[in-house]
């Protein structure tokens, strides 16, 4: 059953009052381990989310409300997205890969590895209108068997990858990270921000036709948690979560307000009709608030 709490909002700009949103935050539902990765479906008005410790994912209904499980066991998947017709893509800790599930639910394997070395456990995952997927690669996954399998870290470093959509080549695109981990385009494809989670900032690349990464410069950082997910909304602000938060920053950098929750944040989705529900994964729960604002549309909508 959904439950409502106070929505507490931290304004630090004046320009905060555009993205402040409903008053009231949702619970949509409680009980996971650690809630990762949701990605919203919307033909079948329905989201879909990780819980990595349970190795499951999860479904909750938008017209019923129900929540149900999706996939179990689910090789303990972190990060969510879906192409350009619709189908997920996961970050799969358990075996260490990137897949897409098809229409009649078999799994295919875009990436496993890299110069033949197993990748240590992919992250989070972004779709360009090209067709090419990104991902990040941290070590989560095999440092311990609470959120994956332990196992031996065989590539040097963390990495951010992109697929070609033409030949299916791994490469590495950045690859001075300490734990690369939420991704996210500007609204035109121009511009790609990455999570570094252990360094405590958001970095800002530009992206190349080629699909080569230049720049790299801080955007934000912050000395309250860690980054985590991140999102964009349509006038191209960077909404990512950040410790018992998710932060708001206007394109230009500035902090411009901050949504606080009981519990950690890990990551963020906007869904529903209009694009202006923002859902989020914090530890044991997902949460729902109302916005004034809508998400970024994809470049192939």
């Amino acid at each position: 059953m959904t439950t409502v709490i106070p929505t507490e909002f931290e304004p630090f700009d004046p320009r905060a009052a555009e993205i402040r949103g409903d008053l009231w935050t949702e619970v949509l539902h409680t009980g996971t381990r650690w809630a990762e990765g949701p990605v919203y479906f919307p033909a079948g008005r329905f989201l879909v989310w990780s819980d990595i410790p349970n190795d499951r994912l999860l479904r909750w209904d938008e017209m019923t409300g129900h929540v149900g499980p999706f996939r179990q066991p689910a090789d303990y998947v972190n990060g969510n997205t879906l192409d350009r017709v619709g189908r997920l893509i996961s970050c799969e800790q358990g075996t260490r890969r990137v897949t897409r599930t098809e229409a009649d639910g078999r799994v295919t394997v875009i990436a496993d590895r890299w110069k033949g070395k197993r990748l240590n456990s992919p992250n989070d995952v972004v779709v360009r209108s090209d067709g090419s997927i990104w991902f990040t690669d941290p070590p989560y996954g095999i440092i311990s068997d609470y959120e994956g399998h332990r196992a031996e870290q065989e590539i040097d470093g963390c990495h951010v990858y992109r697929v070609d959509p033409s030949t299916a080549e791994v490469r590495v695109v950045a690859g001075d990270f300490e734990r690369p981990n939420g991704l996210a385009f500007s609204t035109d494809e121009k511009q790609l921000y990455v999570a570094d989670t252990q360094a405590n900032h958001i970095r800002l690349f530009d992206v190349h036709e080629d699909g080569r990464l230049t720049g790299g410069k801080v955007f934000a950082d912050t000395e309250h948690g860690s980054f985590d997910g991140l999102r964009l909304d349509d006038t191209g602000r960077v909404w990512a979560a950040c410790g018992k938060a998710v932060n708001c920053y206007d394109p230009d950098g500035t902090l411009l307000g901050r949504l606080k929750f009981p519990e950690q944040v890990a990551n963020l989705v906007f869904g529903g009709p209009k694009r202006n529900r923002l859902f989020i994964t914090a530890t044991s729960s997902l949460y729902s608030i109302l916005s004034g604002v809508r998400g970024a549309r994809p470049v192939w909508g």
